[in-house]
């Protein structure tokens, strides 16, 4: 392949792997958010928790993934992103740390509040990553201005927050939380899955109508006119994708309006999925070529410029070639391991009540 063929592919990959990320984290992220909606009950919180327990860790391998590649296949985009993203890149990495300690502790600290505390540290962490990632893309769908040799982002740190990205953060939370509803409903029963449906009765037409807004106005302010790499065929494509994602949406909320059965849960939950996969897709066909950035007059920065030499890309195409269908086929055994439903009569007593209840005796 030649080089600009390969900057492509890596190009698509890491599309790739950052849609993989969504899909899967999106659920856990959506699940944690509903902590204190669903789970206020410590016995169905804990259904929920261990609804995402055994896989939690796995999806975040995806985001770490996205970014290795990211740094070896476009190293110009990942500086120019650390450039002026320190903050915001700081906020994922402390919401991700947060999550992890909130589930490797829980368990280890039988008391009620240290267990609250942590279940409070799981929803707070997946707001603070759902939130600045939302707000991120969102201006990379808009386009952040860059200038200088090397380049580096000109805009400050409150630039950020236009009016759309703040729509894009407010719809992703949204449209996780109404995704890990449907994951709960398709991995659970009884009290907790029944609370799902009404989260996703209630909550569903608000991520519908915030999602067709980010979608709608994105592509009237911010075309694909305005990315040089893209022609009236990318304009095309991001009005079909994104339109998909609505549609695949409404489908999802639809499958729920009445109690079904496994298969429209079955079909909820990739609905919920596609629609997180298109969403993104339309951002990345958006960013094809500037990687997200408008280069001022005089600056010259695109995805050719930033990425690695051709010796660095074939290799690591060649990992990849190996690692990629390793790495789907190992998270394909690993959910069909725990797909089992999951209920309040599957808990055994909370270690605090066990322990209570032997002083008491």
């Amino acid at each position: 392949m030649s080089h600009d063929q390969l900057i492509i592919l890596w190009f698509l990959l890491i599309g790739v792997l950052w849609i993989g990320f969504f899909f899967l984290e999106g659920f856990d992220f959506g699940v944690a958010m509903l902590y204190p909606v669903i789970g206020k009950d410590p016995t169905e919180r804990r259904v929920m928790v261990n609804a995402i327990g055994p896989t939690w860790d796995a999806n975040e391998v995806w985001l770490l993934t996205a970014g290795g590649a990211t740094f070896a296949a476009f190293p110009g985009w990942y500086a120019t992103l650390f450039s002026g993203l320190y903050l915001p890149l700081l906020l994922v990495l402390l919401g991700l740390i947060i999550r992890g300690v909130s589930f490797e502790y829980r368990a280890l600290m039988p008391e009620d509040n240290w267990r609250d505390t942590f279940d409070w540290a799981a929803t707070i962490g997946s707001l603070i990553v759902t939130l600045v990632l939302a707000i991120g893309f969102a201006n990379m769908w808009k386009g952040m201005p860059v200038d200088g040799e090397p380049p580096h982002i000109s805009g400050g740190f409150w630039s950020l927050f236009s009016p759309f990205a703040l729509l894009g953060g407010v719809m992703l939370i949204a449209l996780f939380m109404v995704h890990g509803a449907v994951f709960l409903s398709l991995k659970t029963a009884g009290s907790v899955h029944d609370k799902a449906h009404g989260v996703i009765r209630t909550l569903g037409p608000i991520a519908l109508v915030l999602l067709a807004a980010f979608i709608i106005i994105g592509n009237i302010a911010y075309p694909a006119a305005s990315n040089p790499n893209l022609g009236a065929g990318g304009s095309v494509a991001m009005w079909v994708v994104g339109l998909v994602s609505v549609a695949a949406l409404a489908l999802g909320i639809l499958m729920h309006s009445k109690k079904g059965h496994q298969k429209r849960e079955n079909l909820a939950f990739l609905a919920t999925g596609i629609s997180i996969a298109t969403l993104f897709a339309t951002i990345f066909i958006k960013m094809f070529g500037t990687l997200g950035f408008v280069p001022t007059s005089g600056t010259s920065f695109d995805m050719w410029i930033a990425a690695s030499s051709p010796y660095t890309l074939n290799l690591m195409s060649k990992a990849a070639l190996f690692g990629v269908p390793l790495v789907l086929a190992y998270t394909i055994w690993s959910y069909s391991v725990f797909r089992r439903r999951l209920s309040v009569a599957n808990m055994p007593p909370e270690p605090s009540t066990v322990a209570v209840g032997a002083v008491q005796g």
